[in-house]
């Protein structure tokens, strides 16, 4: 602010924003008269929300675009890989199956819209999420509206119980799930591509696995990821002599009297054997 040669009182003038009113805060720097009501502390707000209104009209002819968020959340029975999906409360598309998704709100990022959404729906939290893809082509629903996609990761067996009932939320096989509203199934695409892509340089398919699990649990889960069939025997040699997994005391007699042994994954491990190890695995393609 430029002030006149002998103007008595300097003032500091910062401007607050907070969607519903603009406020200028004066701070009083100087007082050569020595007024008892104007100090250094003092504060004055004036509303200026007629000025902001006006500045704002500079907007009103701009799209209004939705930010919104959808949650692909897989998960891995054993044998198989599932998906989680939702039956749409809302038009249109009502009763339709659905990823489940929502908007993101002024005061969070599309991070923690996008666990949010999933904790309403599993009460899960700290779940492993990716994001996947922007989608906003122009027409995909009615109202303007720009998705931002994440897939997730959990054990589709330990966390069966806790759904929520409020949306009618059902696994289905990821390859034999109904047919879905809008491009989901396209978003559906995105997910599989970047979890090939990214399961092929860190340790992100133990998120679908139990801590403890069986050499022909990890076999079916790579075979289904990669879409790719193994030799069982051959598969079993080589991650065994990997070192990756340490043998646990227990087995598996669900599938077979004789039992399979259970394994966890050696942490410490990974990052030095996992890429010797993916090597072996027959040639894959991340396109769909």
């Amino acid at each position: 602010m430029v002030y006149p040669k002998n103007f008595p009182i300097k003032i500091n003038v910062k401007l607050t924003l907070n969607f519903r009113k603009l406020k200028i805060l004066f701070y009083f720097d100087e007082n050569k008269y020595n007024c008892p009501y104007i100090t250094r502390t003092n504060q004055q707000f004036v509303n200026v929300k007629k000025t902001f209104n006006k500045h704002m009209e500079f907007y009103k002819n701009e799209p209004q675009t939705l930010l919104a968020v959808d949650c692909v959340i897989l998960g891995f029975n054993g044998e198989s890989l599932e998906i989680l999906l939702v039956k749409r409360g809302i038009a249109p598309e009502r009763n339709k199956w659905s990823l489940m998704g929502g908007f993101v709100y002024d005061d969070e990022s599309p991070e923690k819209a996008a666990s949010r959404v999933l904790q309403k729906l599993t009460n899960l939290k700290d779940v492993y999420m990716e994001n996947c893809g922007i989608f906003g082509e122009p027409g995909r629903e009615e109202r303007r509206v720009v998705s931002i996609v994440y897939f997730a990761l959990i054990d589709a067996t330990q966390y069966r119980h806790i759904l929520s009932e409020e949306y009618e939320a059902k696994w289905f096989p990821l390859e034999e799930h109904p047919k879905l509203i809008f491009d989901h199934e396209d978003m559906i695409s995105a997910a599989k591509h970047t979890l090939r892509t990214k399961a092929a340089l860190y340790p992100i398919l133990f998120e679908l696995l139990p801590q403890k699990f069986t050499i022909p649990q990890i076999a079916s889960l790579y075979e289904c990821v990669y879409n790719i069939e193994l030799d069982k025997r051959n598969f079993s040699r080589k991650l065994l002599s990997s070192g990756l997994l340490i043998k646990l005391n227990e087995k598996d007699k669900s599938n077979s009297r004789k039992g399979a042994f259970f394994y966890r994954l050696n942490m410490d491990l990974y990052k030095e054997k996992i890429m010797s190890f993916l090597r072996y695995l027959p040639s894959w393609s991340v396109e769909l």
